[in-house]
């Protein structure tokens, strides 16, 4: 898992180079496999004029803008959604500052800062400022300008996939990322490579995921562990700090009541061992003897016997198990947890 995400933090933070552009009319057979299209040059140049002018600039800062874009697509010099905002700042210097603002400081976004665009510069501007949070791995802060957005709606339908997926992938909603990251490898054949390799492996790593397991676990601290290197204290830490205590309390009950029950079965196993061979007659041939009274030493099943009263060597044995896969900063507060489970069932 470490690998996956190193591999996928690593693409996240390389800037995304030209776009494969083909034709916004795909050809039949390829539609009804894929629920997206690709834009090409001729649809990211619509979208410029429509948003321009929707937006009520006059004709002089509409023919400059679409100026530097024609400048900027013949000399493949950006994909198009780069491209697309390039060109709109020319005309837009409002649209420039709050771009300029998340550059130097993307932490503090706040709320959706385009609201006061037309939807169709809008929608472009959130899938910039989208793509450039989680290349920092802000993904909290991407969620709220990426999730509304549909590949029809911007003239880089496979970032919006791509960037979105990881996001769900980073933040454990694997449901969404499995929905996005699969549409985006309808196209398989015409995304970058780098898109198509990444997406399945994001899908791989996170289709066997399930809830309440160690593997959930892990992934939740490394959650943490992330918003902490971000600076991030507050509320949802804290939350999520302790959806971790919580499904660790889970699990150790569970493993708990598993070994009660073994318990329990071994000791059936060895009494009804004991009444078997007493019920059965002996041999004449055989003289009958033993080495003590037969009494089985049976164990108390009370809650004494519980994990958090294990003698030292077993508990450290028992959370090495448990944390092996975890984060090491988490080893102290799962042997807490046994000291409280301790301290509360004497």
């Amino acid at each position: 898992m470490k690998r996956i995400a190193t591999h996928v933090a690593a693409l996240l933070v390389a800037w995304t180079s030209s776009s494969v552009s083909l034709a916004f009319a795909a050809d039949d057979s390829l539609q009804q496999e894929a629920e997206w299209a690709m834009a090409d040059d001729a649809r990211v140049t619509e979208a410029m004029q429509l948003g321009l002018t929707e937006q009520g600039l006059d004709a002089t800062k509409i023919e400059a803008a679409m100026g530097s874009l024609g400048q900027l697509m013949q000399a493949g010099q950006a994909d198009p959604l780069d491209a697309f905002i390039r060109a709109s700042v020319v005309a837009l210097p409002k649209l420039a500052e709050k771009l300029q603002q998340i550059e130097q400081s993307p932490s503090s976004i706040g709320d959706d800062p385009f609201l006061a665009f037309v939807p169709t510069v809008r929608d472009q501007a959130r899938l910039w400022a989208g793509r450039a949070l989680v290349r920092v791995r802000l993904f909290d802060e991407a969620i709220p300008l990426l999730q509304s957005l549909e590949p029809i709606d911007v003239v880089a339908p496979a970032e919006l996939l791509f960037y979105r997926g990881a996001c769900y992938h980073a933040l454990l909603k694997k449901d969404e990322a499995i929905d996005d990251l699969s549409a985006l490898l309808q196209r398989k054949a015409e995304i970058p490579q780098r898109f198509a390799r990444t997406a399945e492996l994001m899908l791989a790593d996170i289709q066997p995921l399930k809830e309440d397991s160690l593997d959930e676990i892990a992934r939740l601290m490394n959650d943490v562990s992330r918003r902490l290197d971000l600076g991030r204290a507050g509320d949802p830490v804290v939350e999520r700090e302790q959806q971790i205590i919580d499904k660790l309390d889970q699990m150790i009950e569970k493993m708990e009541e598993q070994q009660k029950q073994q318990q329990q079965q071994m000791q059936q196993a060895q009494s009804g061992g004991q009444g078997g061979s007493q019920s059965k007659p002996m041999e004449d041939s055989q003289i009958a003897g033993g080495s003590g009274p037969g009494d089985v030493d049976r164990k108390k099943l009370g809650d004494r016997d519980g994990w958090g009263n294990l003698p030292p060597a077993q508990r450290q044995e028992a959370l090495q198990k448990i944390s092996q896969d975890l984060p090491t900063h988490y080893r102290e507060a799962i042997e807490a947890y046994f000291r409280k489970l301790a301290t509360e069932k004497r």
